[in-house]
């Protein structure tokens, strides 16, 4: 375990490299997926039906293995030269993203106390106040833990996509692999758990930061 050290002493400006830019594909993905996942998730509350099948499909895609998903957006993407790297493991990223945040976001928007709701509106706020100041705020909570499963869940994803030239901390697990070098992959392994775990606890100390005592 000790030569685990060594090699990562030894080449630890290349595992900070391979770190920022393993989280610049995550943050990158997770922060469009947000930006996808969190209205759809609102707009399925106001539409019960569409909410099943919306989620049934987010579903069936988190159960396709990204190697196998990686695969299947290679031909497609090299129409623009795009088949490997870092656009088919970003829009991978997003895909799988999904299925947590909008869930989260329909299901605490869904769960808000009818008699908050009531309220807000007996002031006479708008739809669009009641959302912003009321509804949004109160599932806050829920909204951020699948944001922060999203995240977890994209850095361990993020290290495969290294296998199809995205960087990242995959890389050394990658070399490690075809070298039969077993440092550098314990090396990139425990990059990825470490940054998963910093990850998690900064956007958990987000959630109470940001959520109301009311909540």
């Amino acid at each position: 375990m000790w030569s685990v050290f060594e090699y990562m002493s030894h080449n630890w400006s290349q595992i900070v490299d391979l770190t920022i830019e393993h989280f610049q594909l995550v943050g990158s993905a997770v922060a469009i997926a947000i930006l996808i996942g969190v209205p759809i998730g609102i707009y399925l509350t106001t539409n019960k039906a569409l909410a099943e099948s919306v989620l049934q499909i987010c579903s069936i895609i988190m159960t396709i293995p990204s190697i196998a998903l990686f695969g299947l957006m290679i031909p497609i993407l090299s129409i623009i030269n795009q088949g490997i790297g870092f656009v088919p493991a970003f829009i991978a990223l997003v895909l799988y993203s999904q299925l947590p945040i909008i869930r989260n976001t329909y299901v605490a928007i869904s769960d808000v106390d009818p008699a908050i709701r009531d309220a807000a509106k007996g002031i006479g706020m708008t739809t669009w106040q009641r959302l912003m100041k009321v509804e949004i705020p109160n599932a806050f909570p829920v909204i951020m833990a699948g944001v922060r499963t999203a995240v977890v869940l994209s850095i361990g994803i993020g290290a495969i996509a290294a296998f199809i030239g995205a960087g990242g901390l995959g890389v050394l697990i990658d070399q490690g692999i075809s070298r039969t070098n077993r440092d550098m992959v314990i090396a990139g392994a425990i990059g990825v758990s470490i940054l998963s775990i910093f990850a998690d606890t900064s956007l958990g100390f987000i959630q109470k930061r940001f959520t109301p005592k009311s909540a």
